[in-house]
């Protein structure tokens, strides 16, 4: 069994090549810059250039690439885009074209002309990954699985703010399904409503790669993605209650785990904490009395709490709260007992491990040796000469 695991955040795409002949931590990893910091380099050399720009491909996570779009609409360069790629400033066509993009169809983009730089948006990349692994000597043409995380806000109605509709989202599938593997979704069964998640499948059936003929494709959002990775460090697994913190680039989140499954939520912009602000925060989330508002109101996306009952949280490094993420080291020195959690030695690839937790659940014929490998289980242990 051959599973291509990538969690795209911000920053980075962080890549796990998993084969079930090999012990888990002998799987091939790269950490790669991420699409939206790839697009962002290619729009600020068109800017420097001074190059007419058209975006096309499909909406995909914003952030740095569209900061460097805004830079080159304000450095008065024309910036044409087709729909699908204009969504990745807003949903809203109307408030993009405020930006001072020029809408375009597909067949009027082709029409440009020849010195217009084109750059083509989207989140997934696979034949990129596919180069990077046949540099080192590496195939990846007989996958079984493919499976794909980027963070959603979903499609909001004008009159709803994207945080809440997050969140109100979150909720709905948390009381549907108590588990973190909830926000992950065979690529038939997306959601139309998590746009995000939608463009990573449509990506796929755009590229006719013959790979998806036979490989099914699972797509994820990150945080999850990455509590879920960080419940498979040894020490975070003989836990029966705990909250684990998720603090990105741009978003943190803590999930609360005990008795009751999944017992709160909640979800901030990382910009917007210190470590002071998130101590009170996970206190709150460990004590039952954190509110939606406390966030919300706070410039994040919200809180949810399905427990009340407090947990005995906190005061030693036993039952401190666990850390994953590129940005934890805000945690660092906290009353909290911090534990930096490094599923089979490697926290940057949390969501990965993750992923792989959540194809168990949705792939049945895959679930029995994938939880056996997660575990730390029982496994052929082949030496990677010998596959």
């Amino acid at each position: 069994m051959k599973i291509l695991a990538v969690d795209i955040g911000t920053g980075t795409q962080d890549i796990l090549l998993y084969d079930s002949r090999l012990e888990i931590e002998n799987s091939l990893k790269l950490v790669a810059p991420s699409p939206t910091m790839i697009v962002r380099q290619k729009i600020q050399a068109a800017t420097r250039r001074g190059d007419t720009l058209c975006l096309n491909g499909v909406m995909m996570g914003g952030g740095p690439g569209a900061w460097a779009a805004e830079a080159h609409l304000q450095a008065g360069l024309p910036l044409f885009a087709t729909p699908a790629a204009a969504r990745t400033f807003n949903d809203a066509l109307d408030a993009v074209r405020e930006l001072g993009v020029t809408l375009v169809s597909e067949d009027e983009a082709e029409q440009l002309p020849d010195s217009t730089c084109r750059i083509t948006l989207a989140d997934f990349d696979l034949q990129a990954i596919r180069q990077s692994w046949q540099a080192f000597g590496v195939q990846i043409d007989d996958l079984d699985v493919v499976a794909v995380a980027v963070f959603d806000h979903g499609d909001a109605p004008p009159e709803i703010s994207d945080r809440q509709f997050r969140f109100d989202y979150l909720d709905e599938r948390l009381r549907q399904v108590n588990r973190l593997s909830a926000f992950a979704y065979l690529a038939d069964q997306a959601p139309p409503i998590m746009t995000r998640l939608c463009s990573v499948v449509e990506t796929a059936r755009r590229s006719a790669d013959p790979l998806f003929e036979t490989a099914a494709l699972v797509v994820m959002d990150t945080a999850p993605a990455a509590v879920l990775g960080a419940t498979f460090d040894l020490r975070v697994a003989e836990r029966t209650q705990v909250i684990i913190a998720n603090i990105g680039n741009f978003h943190s989140l803590a999930f609360r785990l005990g008795p009751s499954g999944i017992e709160g939520v909640f979800e901030h912009h990382t910009g917007f904490l210190n470590r002071s602000r998130l101590e009170s925060l996970l206190k709150a989330l460990a004590d039952g009395s954190l509110q939606h508002n406390d966030v919300f109101g706070d410039h994040g996306h919200g809180a949810l709490v399905y427990d009340t009952r407090p947990l005995a949280l906190f005061d030693s490094e036993r039952n401190g709260v666990v850390v994953t993420g590129p940005r934890r080291r805000i945690m660092q020195g906290s009353r909290l007992y911090p534990y930096f959690a490094a599923p089979f030695g490697d926290m940057m690839l949390a969501g990965c491990y993750g992923l792989l937790a959540a194809v168990a659940d949705l792939l049945p014929d895959f679930c029995q040796p994938l939880r056996v490998a997660l575990a730390g289980g029982n496994s052929p242990g082949v030496a990677p000469w010998d596959v």
